[in-house]
């Protein structure tokens, strides 16, 4: 089976985490990781702008075959965060829409049991497991980047099952 490249996302305006692997001949490895961070004191436009440039670099330093986000997920008591958490991820999608990527959404629930076997882990066992499955000796930091990893992780699992 050729390698395949999968890019992980996990979407925020401040800070949107991602996480690139090679996946080939049953085994899993770290291409990249690391955050594309915007000034919280800026405009929505620029901030937009900066999250679009980011992973349009990512993007076409790895040209990974999909790439993988978590679904929203929004308490009532907070639309205003959804509705944020959308932009970013409008801007992401559109960036994989333009040069031809699939994008796949997994509810956060399925990418913990896929890293950890347990769909309630907590951020601190997802990233051991993260750090366990892509033989990363120290601890990812911050959280954003093991959770980007992670929806790489399950992305491949469950198109390997698939």
């Amino acid at each position: 089976m050729p390698e395949r490249i999968i890019l992980g996302i996990d979407p925020g305006l401040n800070i949107t985490g991602f996480g690139v692997i090679a996946a080939g001949s049953g085994s899993l490895r770290l291409l990249d990781a690391g955050t594309i961070r915007s000034k919280p004191s800026d405009p929505l436009t620029p901030r937009l702008t900066e999250l679009f440039k980011g992973i349009v670099q990512v993007i076409d330093s790895y040209s990974p075959d999909v790439m993988g986000m978590e679904k929203i997920y929004s308490h009532y008591r907070h639309p205003a965060t959804a509705i944020i958490m959308g932009h970013a991820r409008g801007v992401l999608c559109l960036a994989a829409g333009l040069r031809g990527i699939r994008v796949e959404s997994l509810p956060a629930s399925r990418v913990k049991k896929a890293v950890t076997g347990n769909g309630r882990a907590s951020k601190q066992q997802v990233n051991g497991m993260v750090c366990r499955i892509l033989g990363i000796k120290s601890e990812l930091k911050p959280l954003d980047v093991s959770d980007a990893l992670a929806v790489a992780i399950a992305l491949y699992e469950s198109e390997k099952h698939a």
